[in-house]
């Protein structure tokens, strides 16, 4: 058995962990493995600045390659693990090779969900990775058309992106609003009425059924009858854990890589974080899995403390966020089962609109959406954590400022 600890996964969890192994202790060899080439890399950017030419690569890089090797930190690049021998303790990579290790941390992320009507078919492109955009890139020019199946975060963050670039946009979402899952329906229309504005057709309640192509173009075939015509595609439908891996090996997954409190899978040597795990919320009391940044840190940090013998619970406030045109719109917490809604200021005003939704379950604050509302977004985190009982009365009065909620 060997002395190291191996990372899968050099993304937002991977590197993270990685580098605070080394902070909590860690003396033995690390080897963080990645199965692009690409130094490890900020994902958000991808469907904003980085679809938009904004930035390149290299201002995105999660860490310079000095780091790594400043913490003896061995970066596997271009190497994907093939299987895990949990009772020897190895890893086989592709290239035939095994590894073995003491301790083995999964940061596998997610991968997006296929769109299985566009199987096959030229110009279709998924956001998750550098060599995505480097894909759609050359069809992105003035005047062409595009569709953008998908009215989640990141189809409606590469629409606002490609209108801005002159190009005909429409977005069609299957749902009965624009971001249905995650907020609620003012939320959903001021989106909405956000994108109209800036040129976004969305049609919603639309179901595709088909896709063809007929020479350049592609037509898009709905439930009802309806047709569209674009030069290329954009799917945004969700992603879904990589958890194949520990799956095959025997590790405990359900819609996820399953960890307890600490991070630790159903193997005691295995342990687990990011967008691939499913893991216990204390605050809300049920098992969730997270795609966000945020989850991806937060969780690797802990998991990092826990291998190096802690006993570090991780029960994060769970925050995201998503640039549109010029607004920011931040979140926290999680809203599903609220039966409160309360503003704070007002949707008038479009992208000048600055606002707050805060969600009550049972006069608890669970969750909150934030427009220009950055005060209101840092004290609900604490708000949150502490699962604490506001007045509607108090979220609403514009005189009360926001780090004054629960003691007004």
């Amino acid at each position: 058995m060997s002395d190291s600890c191996i990372i899968v996964g050099a993304s937002h969890a991977g590197v993270s962990l990685a580098l605070q192994l080394r902070r909590e202790g860690w003396a033995g060899p690390i080897k963080l493995i990645g199965e692009e080439s690409e130094l490890p890399y900020h994902r958000p950017p991808l469907s904003k600045e980085y679809l938009a030419g904004k930035k390149d690569l290299d201002a995105m890089r999660l860490r310079p390659a000095k780091i790594y090797a400043d913490n003896d930190i061995d970066l596997l690049l271009s190497t994907r693990v093939n299987s895990i021998d949990t009772e020897k303790r190895e890893v086989q990579l592709g290239s035939g090779e095994s590894l073995g290790y003491q301790k083995l941390a999964l940061c596998t992320g997610a991968s997006v969900r296929e769109f299985i009507p566009a199987r096959g078919l030229e110009s279709v492109f998924y956001i998750r990775t550098a060599a995505d955009i480097a894909r759609l890139a050359p069809c992105v020019r003035k005047r062409c058309r595009v569709i953008v199946i998908g009215g989640g975060y990141i189809g409606l963050e590469a629409a606002a992106v490609l209108a801005e670039k002159e190009i005909s946009v429409t977005v069609l979402e299957m749902s009965e609003r624009i971001l249905q899952r995650v907020t609620n329906r003012t939320m959903s229309d001021y989106m909405q009425h956000l994108h109209e504005s800036q040129g976004v057709e969305i049609h919603t309640g639309v179901e595709v059924e088909s896709i063809r192509e007929e020479g350049q173009e592609k037509l898009i075939g709905c439930a009802d009858g309806t047709e569209f015509r674009a030069d290329f595609l954009i799917v945004g439908i969700g992603v879904e854990a990589n958890a194949s891996l520990a799956l095959s090996a025997g590790i405990e997954s359900r819609a996820g890589i399953q960890v307890n409190e600490y991070c630790r899978t159903s193997d005691e040597h295995v342990y687990a974080a990011g967008d691939c795990t499913v893991h216990p919320s204390l605050i809300y009391q049920r098992q969730i899995r997270l795609e966000s940044v945020q989850n991806a840190n937060d969780q690797a940090r802990a998991a990092a403390a826990n291998i190096c013998g802690k006993q570090q619970v991780y029960d994060a406030v769970p925050w995201f966020w998503s640039d549109q045109y010029s607004i920011k719109l931040q979140m926290v917490g999680l809203s599903t089962g609220y039966d409160q809604v309360v503003m704070r200021g007002s949707v008038e005003g479009g992208i000048q609109a600055s606002f707050a939704l805060f969600y009550l379950k049972e006069g608890v604050l669970i969750a909150a959406d934030c427009v220009a509302r950055p005060k209101e977004f840092m004290i609900s985190k604490k708000l949150i954590k502490a699962r604490a009982k506001i007045p509607a009365q108090h979220l609403q009065n514009e005189e009360i400022e926001p780090i004054n909620f629960a003691s007004a």
